[in-house]
């Protein structure tokens, strides 16, 4: 007799009190699809301030495959999906947000292309409903800056909805930086890996938590925390900075010999000055980036805290 093989589903919530339920029921449909399966769902309430914690015990009632995690305040996706990551033991993995905007229904696929080979089976979002443009241009602002600068490429519009081996999760779970951004940290890891394409649909209900500056500084940390090249290039630009300071020192010197007026344009040399000065400080700013996220990584704070669990076997890592 053939060992069923076992996928947890491992969603994050914060204040998704009216998509709980809508979630519980098509995940359910599609465990049955999946009769070949064991199915179990790590739930995290990544520290909520509406009902979210109750929908899910509400849910963990009438379905004992539901495994249930509250932490002690929101600490942001990656460290959501980190915490319910932490306790999976199963062959695969699936990442996901509560909201339905990553279909339970692609999970199917993504087994599929587990099956075949592949370690890393990542959603990627061909087209977005509900989103206005500017949204639009800085994601793919986002995703052309990160993927030129990354040392692994990270696909284009390639989102954490994911399902992940337990060969290649597991390296997940050891990964103790702070400053986590799992798109970049599983490209790092290197296993095969397939795509699956999908068109991401509106918010079943409630409204969005990506606001725009918390979206910003997401993507500021997420690029500094998975490149040095900003570092690598300083050195670069500080040369060519040199060089061209040199050559316009001698070209202000043979104009001071052949013309007898030293340093003409007094508008221009201010200018270059007040240019120097703001590549200094872009530099220095880099610098404290870097920096800031070198102390946060000294603290060696846990990525999350746990409040209260339902269903666990052993306690959860941090």
């Amino acid at each position: 007799m053939a060992i069923r093989k076992t996928v947890s589903i491992v969603t994050s919530a914060y204040n998704e009190e009216q998509c709980i339920a809508e979630l519980a029921r098509r995940l359910s449909a599609v465990f049955d699809a999946l009769p070949g399966y064991d199915f179990d769902v790590v739930a995290v309430d990544n520290g909520s301030v509406d009902r979210t914690y109750e929908e899910f015990e509400k849910v963990r009632a009438g379905d004992a495959r539901w495994r249930i995690v509250r932490l002690a305040r929101n600490f942001g996706t990656d460290g959501g999906l980190t915490a319910g990551l932490s306790v999976v033991r199963a062959d695969a993995a699936i990442l996901m947000a509560a909201d339905l905007q990553d279909p339970p229904e692609m999970i199917g696929e993504m087994i599929a292309r587990w099956e075949a080979g592949a370690a890393n089976v990542y959603g990627v979002i061909a087209r977005r409903e509900g989103v206005g443009l500017l949204r639009r241009i800085n994601s793919r602002l986002f995703y052309a800056t990160i993927g030129k600068l990354s040392d692994q490429p990270i696909p284009a519009n390639a989102n954490d909805f994911r399902l992940l081996d337990r060969s290649a999760y597991r390296y997940l779970q050891e990964m103790g930086e702070r400053n986590r951004f799992m798109r970049g940290q599983v490209a790092w890891l290197g296993f095969p890996s397939a795509g699956v394409n999908f068109e991401r649909p509106g918010r079943y209900a409630g409204s969005s938590k990506a606001y725009s500056w918390r979206v910003t500084q997401f993507a500021m940390r997420a690029i500094f925390a998975n490149t040095i090249l900003p570092l690598m290039l300083m050195p670069f630009l500080g040369v060519i900075l040199f060089t061209t300071s040199l050559l316009a020192l001698v070209a202000f010197t043979i104009d001071w010999f052949v013309v007898g007026v030293p340093f003409p344009g007094f508008g221009t040399i201010v200018a270059l000055t007040v240019l120097l000065f703001g590549i200094l400080v872009c530099f220095l700013s880099v610098l404290g980036l870097y920096i800031g996220l070198i102390y946060e990584e000294v603290r060696g704070r846990p990525n999350f805290v746990i409040e209260r669990a339902s269903g666990l076997d052993e306690d959860a890592g941090h």
